[in-house]
């Protein structure tokens, strides 16, 4: 038997016996129970201990009778008349953890929401549909969101009240209300005002589903068949220069986060345009967050945000997806510029990617937690003293600590988050030992929690950005980490039934159907490593996806895709993406997908399908282009003048300046095909990819092939005249 949970009602036998078996059986995660039994065990378990999510599990002996999103909590709450108290987080989430040891840890608050509430867990990283829906009340209930994400529903999952974080009590942290206040207060309102919560909520409900709707099928410009429009590219980056923090980098805001310059569209509007400041704003950007305590200059990799206008004090969890977004970034950075500081940014982040986040099978894990033995950061700074007695006595020491600004006071909380006061790539170089040697130190620390799901869209992202930094760097290792994740998520990440892409996987155990996001990142991350292994299957499986996006999640009436699939769970309404955030929206990467697969197969379906998206959203690219600039990229490259390349490898050992002049060219409008003409392969891909027509290694040599709509260049085996083709 498992302890009864505060003021709960009992369970019934068969899930008390499956929980007494999940509290005996370690699941791997670290929890914050407070509440011990004489053994040291914890003394609650819920529901949430039979799910595969780390973020749940973490909550699994919490004395709140918590229940994972599904039918059976809105039943029960049906069935006893109470609302239901949904709690949205995720596993490295500084304000989730917070919430939870100041309220449900809190055995009086637990008996409050066991007394007359359903409570629900999410995991925002799981169900990001759930997430995005109650966020739009949240907003238009508060003007604002974020994490944790507290709403009050009707059992019919109708959103009457939100909020964030709340504190546990009036007066915590200057607090005039407390969630135990709110608890309090909602439960009177229902008791005492059904007619009047009911119909909140059903205003609340009708509000989101219109603005939800509304965006979904809105008529779009006819127009956008004209095709895309420069014009909004520069809107976008002029809006950023207007916020542009010329000393630091960034955007000016207390707050600055990788995502908000859109750095790669920057990249490209230089090179279209020529224009030196918008190059400049993405190159001191790049070069203020590498140099600035956002990166780890002990191991590399970048943790998820600065809280200052400098780069310097991070909030210290690491992200897969902020990493392979900035892994790409610097590849291109570095071929803009050759700046060497950028190309050691890619392996570091890469290596980094390797050590900490790599799963034993193939994929990548999501995230790493900012604190570790209940402080934030504690991994990560050093003291001065700890570094001379890692270091030992000499110059070594001494060079470091001028290196990397440590002091005796600190910068952060008495202790030194390492930065770099200016860019010394020489200086780095004579300190490779002595990094190597704190982080050897640094490995024997706990270690922040590590959140081990695998999720399809984050893995598509890090497919991109391995493919990208092995054919950039020349370093087969990366492409290789590219193949084992591609593998891995189109092998091991699909319904058994069904053969759709799943959105996670941790344990053995498959989550939901993929999203929108999750197919249309694992297709673009399977052609970038088509494009730079050469390999056909990868090909195919983009092909695959992509044409398993259309079925699933095509909007055939309105155009571009729903963010759910009909096969999913019907929630109050059915959105699109209106937005890029921290990660680009799966329609913006759709989008591109089926213009690169336009010029790659030449075929009009994907011509039209991309036309019909970018008509649909270019009303939005024509008033507020800044929202969607991964949609920009598309926009971009339909623009144009788009290159179709092919090189034509008589064995892999050739050809390899011809190669090395395709990886030191900025060339982003372009698509790619590396063969050996004469294979079984190569035959084969013609068939799909008809510019390959009659490509051949010109006298048994490497050589290359460059064209615009079929029109090509002469060939050459020549890397100079290759850039120069390219240029």
């Amino acid at each position: 038997m498992v302890m009864g949970l505060p003021s709960a009602p009992a369970l019934p036998d068969d899930l008390q016996a499956r929980l007494a078996a999940a509290r005996l059986a370690p699941s791997g995660i670290a929890t914050h129970a407070r509440h011990r039994d004489a053994d040291g065990g914890p003394r609650y378990v819920n529901r949430l201990a039979l799910e595969a999510s780390p973020y749940l599990l973490a909550h699994a002996h919490n004395p709140v009778n918590w229940y994972p999103w599904g039918d059976e909590a809105f039943e029960d709450a049906r069935r006893l008349g109470r609302s239901v108290f949904l709690s949205i987080g995720y596993s490295t989430c500084h304000w989730c953890h917070v919430m939870e040891e100041e309220s449900f840890e809190d055995e009086d608050i637990a008996a409050q929401l066991n007394a007359s509430y359903i409570a629900i867990k999410v995991d925002r990283e799981e169900r990001p549909d759930v997430d995005a829906l109650y966020m739009h009340a949240a907003e238009r209930l508060t003007g604002s969101g974020g994490w944790p994400l507290s709403v009050w529903l009707t059992p019919d999952r109708q959103p009457f009240f939100a909020g964030t974080y709340f504190p546990p009590r009036a007066g915590v942290r200057g607090a005039q209300v407390g969630f135990s206040d709110i608890l309090t207060s909602l439960l009177r309102f229902q008791r005492e005002q059904p007619d009047r919560l009911n119909q909140s909520a059903q205003a609340l409900t009708e509000a989101v589903r219109t603005q939800v709707d509304a965006a979904s099928s809105a008529p779009g410009d006819k127009r956008g068949s004209r095709g895309p429009k420069l014009a909004w590219i520069q809107a976008a980056v002029e809006q950023c220069a207007r916020a542009f923090d010329h000393r630091f980098g960034g955007l000016r805001v207390t707050q600055k986060f990788p995502s908000q310059v859109p750095i790669r569209l920057l990249l490209r509007q230089a090179q279209r345009t020529g224009d030196k400041d918008t190059l400049h704003m993405a190159v001191r950007t790049l070069q203020a967050m590498a140099t600035g305590g956002i990166y780890d200059h002990v191991a590399g990799g970048f943790h998820r945000y600065a809280t200052d206008e400098e780069w310097l004090v991070p909030h210290f969890e690491k992200m897969l997806y902020d990493n392979a977004l900035l892994i790409p970034a610097y590849a291109e950075a570095w071929q803009v510029t050759k700046q060497d500081h950028f190309m050691r940014i890619v392996r570091e982040t890469c290596d980094e990617l390797l050590t900490t986040f790599a799963a034993p099978g193939g994929g990548f894990f999501s995230a790493t937690d900012a604190d570790s033995e209940g402080e934030e950061g504690k991994f990560y700074v050093w003291s001065e003293t700890e570094i001379r007695t890692a270091l030992g006595p000499g110059e070594t020491a001494e060079l470091f600590l001028r290196h990397y600004g440590v002091t005796a006071d600190g910068n952060f909380e008495g202790r030194n988050i390492l930065f770099e006061p200016a860019i010394d790539e020489d200086g780095v170089r004579k300190l490779t030992e002595a990094r190597a040697r704190l982080a050897d130190v640094r490995g024997e620390r706990i270690r922040p929690f590590r959140d081990d799901k695998i999720l399809a869209a984050w893995n598509g992202l890090a497919i991109s950005a391995f493919a990208t930094a092995g054919w950039v760097s020349n370093q087969p290792r990366y492409l290789d980490a590219a193949r084992a994740a591609a593998t891995f998520v189109v092998e091991r990440m699909r319904d058994p039934h069904t053969g759709h892409l799943v959105r996670s996987f941790r344990d053995g155990r498959l989550g939901t159907l993929g999203f929108l996001v999750d197919h249309a990142t694992v297709a673009a991350g399977l052609l970038d490593l088509f494009e730079y292994s050469g390999e056909p299957r990868w090909f195919d499986e983009a092909v695959r996806l992509c044409e398993e996006t259309e079925r699933l999640f095509a909007d055939t009436e309105h155009g571009a895709w729903f963010a759910s699939s009909k096969q999913h769970e019907r929630l109050l309404a059915r959105e699109k993406p209106s937005y890029d955030g921290a990660e680009p929206s799966g329609a913006s990467v759709a989008m591109l997908n089926a213009a690169r697969l336009a010029i790659l197969t030449d075929e009009q379906r994907w011509r039209d399908i991309a036309e019909r998206a970018l008509a649909f959203y270019a009303p939005l690219l024509e008033q507020r282009p800044i929202t969607m600039t991964a949609a920009l990229l598309a926009v971009d490259f339909m623009a144009g003048p788009t290159r179709e390349i092919a090189i034509a490898l008589p064995s892999p050992d050739t050809g390899a300046p011809l190669l090395q002049g395709l990886r030191d060219t900025f060339c982003p409008r372009r698509v790619l095909v590396v063969g050996d003409p004469t294979s079984s392969a190569w035959r084969d891909l013609q068939t799909k990819i008809p510019y390959l027509a009659d490509k051949a290694a010109v006298q048994g040599r490497a050589t290359a092939y460059v064209c615009e709509h079929g029109r090509c260049q002469l060939p050459t085996d020549d890397g100079a005249l290759l850039r120069a083709q390219l240029a």
